[in-house]
């Protein structure tokens, strides 16, 4: 018995979304909040938030079959979602890094805040990347009916199929 869903990428992209969009905030705060964990709370978020985006990327390639063969206006919003995706990939490992040295460089209040900077800075790119993501993924979906399966009784017919049996009872 296999628990996974499938299609496995629209159950794993909603954790990353979360986890960068709440690690972005979090990063903001952790530039004026350098105690109470705040900086160790980004850094978790960002983390988990790469972590995640790296599976999202995955699981996405490994069921980009669904969408093959598409018309070329669905393959170009396919390749700009892809494209996309790889940079909130990207810079949320370059974020997630940073608010990590942010945490452990908290000895060095200075350095601590200007590397939290950084953090922060790369962390609003990867949300905004997230966005930009999930826009055209939105897109390709509601749309363009990307992958969706519909639960039909009977077979949808083959439009130029029955185009042809017209054609040769009209003869």
């Amino acid at each position: 018995m296999n628990f996974l869903p499938n299609p496995l990428h629209p159950a794993v992209v909603h954790f990353p979304i979360v986890l960068l969009l709440v690690g972005a905030v979090v990063a903001l705060a952790a530039i004026f909040v350098r105690k109470h964990g705040v900086p160790a709370l980004a850094a978790g978020l960002l983390v988990l938030g790469a972590v995640g985006t790296w599976g999202a990327v995955e699981s996405g390639e490994s069921d980009g079959g669904l969408v093959e063969n598409a018309a070329p206006q669905v393959n170009d919003l396919v390749d700009a979602h892809e494209t996309w995706a790889k940079r909130t990939l990207a810079i949320s490992v370059l974020a997630a890094f940073a608010a990590g040295g942010s945490m452990l460089t908290v000895r060095w209040p200075r350095t601590a805040r200007t590397v939290a900077v950084v953090a922060a800075l790369a962390s609003v790119a990867a949300a905004y990347c997230v966005y930009e993501t999930g826009h055209r993924g939105g897109a390709l979906v509601y749309r363009h009916g990307a992958g969706i399966q519909l639960a039909t009784s009977q077979p949808t017919p083959n439009p130029t199929a029955i185009r042809e049996v017209n054609a040769r009872d009209a003869d």
